[in-house]
């Protein structure tokens, strides 16, 4: 069977591509991997047995959306030709803009035949592309998103399954339970960094507090720029810039840090979604904080491996001092391997879900 992966960004940053190619028997199935690469820097290397179709065109990830439209055409002109050249048995689109884009070729040829992968509330307060998603989560073979959260955007479907934004290679080669510093208390952000209201809000409360050090890990553009500007005028000297770094470089730094920096800027985005980092913080057995009211911090209360905060009062980082301070590590790490237990569970049932998709005929 011939089968194609649509990505809307480069390799290294879909960590979930791999929950759809662990599914996918190499032996069996021709794969391709078609993907956005937005900049010059390195990617990552795929297994020698997957094909891989770039597209190249830079973008800024803080361009305007209305900038954005010409590179958006020019992908789905290149999507299309990539397909239609292709002829594949199967498509699989990881994330909802690029299935709509080419949504029009997916609902005349490919019905049934096709994997929706839905990880972003971002346009669904347009009516118009509301009502292709909901054309493509019913003529897809079955769809997948990345929280349950976002399940009450779509139809009420028995074909809706959850995946999860980990890397189970990760998961099989986690550390063992670590000791937190805690002097000071390391606050951690990797990725791709953004959010420079909630960043900056913390960086004033903890501004050169010898308690705290606050470190970032990701290119210095867009938002980060806003952040790392901040930190110059006002004179803070305990917040810290790495830059890019290399995916198996997070296990370094991961292992120094105290706590996981994942609360966001708070709308209707955010509040359903569950970020990437958010799995980090049990796989590494590292307390994180998250925004109250969000999908993610119900899921810290829920679990127990972390605290949501209220980013707009006074005093959150007294609540975070305070549950750092008190935290018992044998019970976080008991609560965090729940919590991976039940992930890897629904991770296996959606791999059972894939097998059985890709291996029917049609």
């Amino acid at each position: 069977m011939k089968l194609l992966i649509i990505g809307f960004t480069k390799i290294k940053y879909m960590p979930y591509l791999s929950f759809y190619l662990n599914a996918i028997d190499a032996e069996k199935n021709d794969i391709t991997v078609f993907y956005w690469n937005r900049d010059d820097s390195p990617d990552l290397e795929l297994e020698p047995h997957i094909k891989r179709i770039e597209f190249k065109r830079n973008l800024l990830d803080s361009e305007k959306k209305i900038k954005k439209i010409p590179a958006f055409l020019s992908y789905r002109q290149k999507a299309l030709k990539v397909i239609k050249q292709g002829r594949y048995d199967r498509i699989i689109v990881l994330h909802t803009l690029p299935a709509v884009l080419i949504s029009d070729y997916l609902l005349r040829f490919y019905k049934d035949r096709f994997i929706l992968d839905y990880r972003d509330y971002t346009f669904e307060n347009n009516s118009i592309y509301k009502i292709i998603i909901w054309k493509l989560v019913n003529a897809a073979s079955c769809c997948f998103v990345s929280s349950n959260a976002f399940r009450v955007y779509l139809p009420d479907a028995d074909k809706i399954y959850t995946s999860h934004n980990i890397m189970m290679s990760t998961i099989h080669n986690r550390p063992k339970m670590h000791e937190l510093s805690l002097h000071p208390i390391r606050i951690r952000y990797w990725g791709l960094i953004r959010y420079a209201d909630t960043n900056i809000k913390i960086i004033k409360q903890i501004r050169n507090d010898p308690r705290f050090e606050f470190h970032f890990h990701g290119r210095v553009q867009g938002e980060a720029e806003t952040i790392q500007r901040y930190c110059k005028e006002n004179g803070v000297n305990n917040v810290f810039f790495h830059g890019e770094y290399k995916p198996e470089e997070r296990i370094g730094f991961a292992m120094e840090t105290d706590l996981i920096q994942n609360a966001q800027d708070y709308d209707e985005i955010t509040k359903n979604a569950v970020s990437n980092k958010f799995y980090d913080g049990p796989i590494f057995y590292i307390p994180q904080i998250c925004t109250k009211g969000s999908y993610m911090g119900s899921c810290l209360l829920k679990y127990g491996i972390g605290v949501p905060i209220d980013i707009d009062t006074d005093d959150f980082i007294t609540t975070i001092y305070q549950y750092i301070s008190q935290l018992s590590m044998l019970t976080f790490s008991n609560r965090c391997d729940d919590f991976i237990n039940t992930v890897i569970e629904e991770y296996n049932q959606g791999l059972r879900v894939l097998d059985k998709v890709l291996n029917t005929k049609g």
